[in-house]
């Protein structure tokens, strides 16, 4: 049975917002939300990383920063960037 709780759903909006933003040909739901954004997994790159940034500010409010020494761990797996995003949501 699906995880339908409130941190899976967002994860799954956040694979759609990144699949719509970077017109990638992949379904939202193929994406292993522990598998690497960045390089492998993914295959993002910085470009895709700052487009992502925006859409995200733009979705849920949150702003992250291109020269943020943590955008590495930010952005090394859509669970850690759900994390990223619930935490510094505003409430």
């Amino acid at each position: 049975m699906p995880d339908s709780s409130p941190e899976s759903a967002q994860e799954a909006e956040l694979a759609r917002l990144i699949v719509a933003t970077l017109n990638l040909d992949v379904r939202a739901a193929d994406i292993d939300p522990d598998a690497p954004l960045y390089g492998e997994g993914l295959g993002l790159d910085s470009i895709d990383v700052l487009e992502i940034a925006l859409a995200i500010s733009r979705e849920f409010g949150v702003k992250l920063r291109a020269d943020d020494k943590n955008n590495r761990t930010t952005f090394s797996s859509l669970r850690a960037l759900n994390r990223y995003v619930r935490q510094n949501q505003a409430s």
